[in-house]
């Protein structure tokens, strides 16, 4: 299976319509690049109009939900990245990952949470999937959302500028 077959399929089994338009909630861009680099603003799990994953985690939210809380925001992540690019084959590797747990007191396994981002990067980009990660707790983050995620991608050469 390719990296657009196996984007597809998680995005249906995360009930992501990967052509649809991506709310923003500011005055930025979600992404951005430069030269052969691409920057992706943090992304929270918002399927529509909807954040799927609110509370804290570790209080209101499970691990396992705050897991899958991290599957959307990356494959919101790499949805910006095949609306920009038309393919992801484009996509040399990731480079950075940079999780952010909204956590309880006391919470400690905001690693285990990113482990849902990154496991779903590696299973649909393959060793391209494989990056740098910092998981963080925080005490709040935009609209509740359990997880924000924001990554840093290299292309391909020939990728366009």
């Amino acid at each position: 299976m390719n990296r657009n077959e196996a984007f597809n399929l998680a995005a249906s089994a995360l009930g992501l319509d990967p052509n649809a338009d991506l709310r923003i909630g500011g005055n930025y861009t979600s992404l951005l690049q430069e030269d052969h680099l691409i920057y992706i603003s943090g992304q929270i799990p918002r399927i529509g109009d909807v954040v799927m994953v609110t509370g804290r985690v570790g209080e209101e939210v499970s691990v396992a939900e705050a897991q899958r809380a991290a599957e959307i925001c990356v494959m919101r992540a790499l949805t910006l990245s095949l609306q920009h690019l038309g393919d992801l084959d484009k996509l040399k590797r990731v480079l950075r990952m940079n999780v952010y747990v909204q956590s309880a007191n006391g919470f400690t396994q905001q690693s285990e949470v990113a482990d849902g981002a990154s496991n779903l990067l590696r299973k649909i980009l393959g060793e391209a999937g494989v990056h740098t990660r910092t998981s963080v707790g925080v005490f709040q983050l935009p609209k509740n959302a359990a997880v924000e995620i924001d990554m840093v991608i290299a292309l391909h050469r020939s990728a366009p500028a």
